[in-house]
């Protein structure tokens, strides 16, 4: 019987490289917050993969951008120790946008923070958008920045490349006992999942109405005789008129937030799910530690 082979494998870059997607993908499962805008992931969720004899230990980290706020500096601050405590190392970046002075300044912390017993790879992600020329010019540009232990080319989105990876990916992690059950694919607290996704509804559904100052917590997780579950979740945003905006007209947003999120929730548990949804207006959330320990997130971080 083959060694079995365990490790911690951090997705690092700039928000929006697809860490999220390649994640879901690697896991084959929706356990991270997947929009079209940044900095939507603020917690180290942590996806189980298995390939072959090794079990692949994801840690989807905040994208690192320049925090300005409290809860920036949280995220960032969170990222970078999710790519400490890593076996492997996956820097994603853009293949459109190429070395961003975003890309720059993470190869530079990279440099100084990466240990020497950490394989670091990079994954150039979103191929399709460029031609191959563009590709192999950026590869050399980004190779002779940082000793990469190998580079992959992917599209997380359409699924190219990202089974090379994750077979590299198995070989890299070291010889160890898995940590989790073979059928677990996540670590995350159901109630902290359950809240991501109604985050994520809500970013998808308010585009550029509302702006990042608002959160998800489930208040209550009820396991029901039938089989199914209650659950009740608080939206703290700091303004009335966020309230109104994320209610929206006769309640029309709220509603149509809640029968998307509870039908992927459903989805996710494989049961059924009555999701109640409460919007409150808590002006200094984004200062409160409470509020952090929900995201899973260090309050002194943002110091």
């Amino acid at each position: 019987m083959a060694e079995q082979r365990c490790g911690f494998i951090a997705l690092i870059g700039e928000p929006n490289a697809g860490k999220s997607t390649l994640l879901n993908r690697m896991v084959g499962a929706k356990i991270s917050i997947v929009t079209h805008k940044v900095q939507t992931t603020r917690t180290r969720i942590r996806g189980v993969a298995i390939e072959g004899d090794a079990q692949l230990i994801f840690v989807d980290t905040p994208g690192l951008f320049r925090p300005r706020r409290r809860l920036d500096r949280a995220m960032v601050n969170a990222a970078w120790a999710g790519a400490g405590d890593a076996d492997v190392v996956v820097l994603m970046i853009e293949a459109h946008r190429g070395i961003t002075e975003g890309v720059k300044a993470i190869v530079e912390t990279l440099a100084e923070r990466a240990t020497p017993k950490q394989v670091v790879a990079l994954a150039i992600n979103k191929i399709d958008r460029v031609k191959s020329d563009k590709l192999l010019a950026l590869t050399a540009q980004m190779n002779d920045a940082f000793d990469f232990a190998a580079t992959f080319m992917i599209s997380a989105e359409r699924g190219h490349g990202v089974v090379d990876l994750r077979k590299w990916l198995a070989e890299q992690v070291p010889p160890g006992v898995w940590l989790y059950p073979e059928d677990q694919i996540a670590d995350l607290p159901l109630r902290m999942i359950a809240a991501e996704i109604t985050r994520e509804k809500l970013t998808l559904r308010l585009h550029q109405e509302l702006p990042y100052q608002l959160t998800v917590e489930t208040e209550n997780w009820e396991e029901r005789k039938d089989g199914s579950v209650r659950i009740d979740q608080v939206i703290y945003v700091t303004r009335d008129g966020h309230k109104g905006i994320t209610l929206g007209p006769k309640g029309e947003t709220i509603k149509a937030v809640s029968m998307s999120s509870r039908a992927d929730i459903a989805e996710f548990l494989g049961r059924k799910v009555h999701l109640f949804l409460q919007v409150k207006v808590r002006p200094n959330w984004l200062e409160e530690a409470e509020r952090y320990s929900e995201m899973g997130l260090d309050f002194r971080d943002g110091n």
